[in-house]
Order: structure tokens, then C-alpha cells, then sequence
């Protein structure tokens, strides 16, 4: 799972960080190979062409966020190069542990003939940098890292938009002033969702506070359980989440509250509680990769794109959010997509001091490294 990291990580980053982060496991131990899917002939008299495209995921397809996502991606690419005479057969490994594991896997679809293979979490950079090293014939995307290589290239989306739209819903919808975080690992992704998320809701609402917890997982049904009904116990009302299964938006459904969906439509989870859904959308990524793979091409350099691409939006808005609150969620959005700024100056962090200076605002390699949490955050790195 998940971002970033620029798509967008950089050097620059701390290397303490970086090193707990790349010890950490995502998602179950299971390495069950799915079969493979290939894309009907199309119809139109075009060239016959074929290649072979790999996948390995943190999480099961069926987690209803991020995995399943990146799987939808994966679909919408077979039918839309189907339509190209394109015949793509992809091989995905589902719930492929981070770290040692994620390379023999990489390796096994390096040895299956996977012309192009995409590795889809953090914590899989380096075993993927190691083996496109060692295999120059093939060609490799790793979702949200900041290494690359002559074959390999990078790709992430600017979830903090959404976060940030979310953020704008929720500082209008809450009556505690208390807003709930579920949070996965401490990285800059999941640093900048958090940031963003607050900064949209104190925009509307400057007495909003966020409470944060840290399940140190990517995929942890319980865990995730448990920080929501934390973080509900402490008075909040809406939560958001940087983790992969429907269980924060099940718990604020059981418990009354609002909760919005992440990566992908989570509605059916628990359609009261369900203000919105955070979705990224990966088929245009993909679908372009794979034609660049087709032609012996692969982009090395970081792909990281947000609303103004249509990579991620905010979806199925519960009817219960008031008109004038949708517009104006609208109207950010199409601020977003217009090239607007988020993280603009002045900006604190939780301790007061300056972060960002009045009218200056952050680019992306000082986003790609953001590791501190801004006013009115509650809870530490």
C-alpha cells in the first residue's frame, strides 16, 4: 500500500526512518499465485500483439482498498488494450510479505516471462531494485518508492488530495470537533494523508482537532478495529484511515459515526456511516505502462499525480452531507485540478514553530520527505 515517497521519496529523507520502515511486514504471509487473465481478441483488424505482465500485492485482492484497487487497475488495462488488439496475460501474487519473501517472488515472475512487472507497496522497493538489477531484459514499477534504475520506475498518487477533500467534508460534518485517524506506518505518505485530512477540515472549521493512531500494519482487520473504537471513545465523530480494509468504516458504522472510505468505494461496508470514499483510479497508469513496455520502453522517472489527472477524487457522497457542503467540497476540488497548493505557508507543527512561511509553499521533494505532523494534530511520530 500504499503512495509515497514521491512517488515521491527522496534521499533526503531520515535514514532512521527509512530503515524501521523497510523492516516492517504488510498484509498476511499467504503467496497464492491468482490465475492468470488474458484479454479477449479485439474485434478491430489490428496487429496481433501480446506481452506478459506481472503484479505482486501486499494484501489479498479482496481487502476492498488498496490491493483491490490496484486490481481494478489491472482489469480496466487487459480490457482496455484488449480494444487495441492487445492480448495482455497477467499473473498477480497476492499478500506477498515485505521484505526477503517479496524478492523470491519477484524473481518467480522474472522467470515465468513477465515482460513487465509491478511491485505495489512500499516495502517492496528494494527486493524489486535488486532484482531489476539482475534482470535488464525485464522491465519494473514500483508503486509508491523513491528508488530507481535504467529499467525501473516509480509511481504513486497524491492521496493527500483526497485526504485533504475528506478533510473539508469532515470539518464541516463534525459536532464533537474531534476528528479520528487510523494510521499505518510512520513514512511520509501516510504523514502527509494525515496533515492534509487536518489542514482541509481546520480550513472550515479551525476548532478541529485530529487524533491519531498508528496500527504499524498495512493490512490488520483487528488492529484497525481497535484503533477506530479508540479514537471514537476519545469523541471522535468522523474518521478517516491510511489502511487497507473496510474495518474503520465498519466500526463507525456499528458505532454511529462518520467514516470515509479509502482507496476504494467502501459504501457497501457500511453505507450510514459512509460520508465518502478517498479512490484512486490506476487503470490510465497501467494501460500506458504496458503500452510503453510494449514498445521497450519504461518510464524511470516518478509518476506522481493527483485530481487534476483524475488519479484520485472523492466519491459517492453520503445524502446526508448538505448541498452547500458538496459545493464546496466541488469547489476545492476544482481548485486541485486547476494546479492549487495544499501545504501553503504559514504552517506550524504541533509544537508551534514555523514549518512553512506565510505565502511560501512546499514542493515536492520537500512533500516527498514530510516528517512532522502540523497544528492540531494530536499524536507523535
Amino acid at each position: 500500500m500504499a503512495f509515497s515517497y514521491s512517488f515521491g521519496r527522496t534521499a533526503g529523507f531520515a535514514a532512521s526512518l527509512i530503515t524501521a520502515l523497510t523492516l516492517m511486514a504488510c498484509g498476511g504471509g499467504k503467496d497464492a499465485a491468482k490465475p492468470a487473465d488474458q484479454a479477449p481478441a479485439a474485434a478491430a483488424p489490428t496487429a496481433a500483439k501480446e506481452i506478459k505482465a506481472g503484479f505482486i500485492y501486499v494484501g489479498p485482492v479482496g481487502d476492498g482498498g488498496w490491493t483491490f484497487a490496484h486490481d481494478n487497475g489491472r482489469k480496466a488495462m487487459v480490457e482496455a488494450l484488449a480494444k487495441d488488439g492487445v492480448t495482455v496475460t497477467t499473473q498477480q501474487v497476492e499478500s506477498v510479505k515485505e521484505g526477503a519473501d517479496a524478492e523470491r517472488v519477484i524473481r518467480d515472475l522474472v522467470a515465468k516471462g513477465n515482460n513487465v512487472i509491478f511491485t505495489t507497496s512500499f516495502g517492496f522497493m528494494d527486493p524489486t531494485l535488486k532484482v531489476a538489477q539482475t534482470s535488464p531484459k525485464t522491465m519494473f514499477y514500483h508503486a509508491t518508492g523513491y528508488k530507481n534504475a535504467p529499467n525501473m520506475g516509480t509511481y504513486e498518487a497524491r492521496t493527500y488530495e483526497s485526504a485533504y477533500l475528506a478533510g473539508v467534508m469532515a470539518g464541516k460534518m463534525t459536532k464533537s470537533n474531534t476528528l479520528g485517524f487510523v494510521a499505518s506506518v510512520k513514512i511520509p505518505e501516510v504523514i502527509r494523508n494525515i496533515n492534509a485530512y487536518t489542514l482541509g477540515a481546520r480550513s472550515v472549521n479551525p476548532a478541529v482537532k485530529t487524533k491519531v493512531v498508528f496500527t504499524g500494519s498495512w493490512f490488520d482487520m483487528n488492529k484497525e478495529r481497535q484503533a477506530a473504537e479508540s479514537l471514537i471513545g476519545q469523541g471522535a465523530d468522523v474518521l478517516l484511515q491510511n489502511t487497507d480494509s473496510p474495518a474503520v468504516l465498519k466500526t463507525a458504522e456499528e458505532k454511529g459515526v462518520y467514516a470515509f472510505g479509502w482507496d476504494s468505494n467502501m459504501k457497501a461496508y457500511g453505507p450510514k456511516a459512509h460520508l465518502a470514499s478517498a479512490v484512486i483510479n490506476w487503470g490510465d497508469f497501467y494501460t500506458q505502462a504496458v503500452k510503453d513496455a510494449l514498445a521497450g520502453k519504461v518510464h524511470v522517472d516518478n509518476q506522481w499525480k493527483g485530481v487534476a489527472d483524475k488519479w484520485v477524487d472523492l466519491v459517492d457522497v453520503n445524502p446526508a452531507v448538505p448541498a452547500d457542503v458538496k459545493a464546496l467540497v466541488e469547489s476545492k476540488k476544482a481548485e486541485l485540478a486547476k494546479g492549487g497548493k495544499i501545504f501553503v505557508g504559514p504552517l506550524k507543527d504541533q509544537s508551534g514553530a514555523e514549518k512553512v512561511a506565510k505565502d511560501q509553499s512546499m514542493d515536492d521533494k520537500a512533500l516527498s520527505g514530510m516528517s512532522w505532523l502540523v497544528e492540531g494534530v494530536e499524536g507523535s511520530l
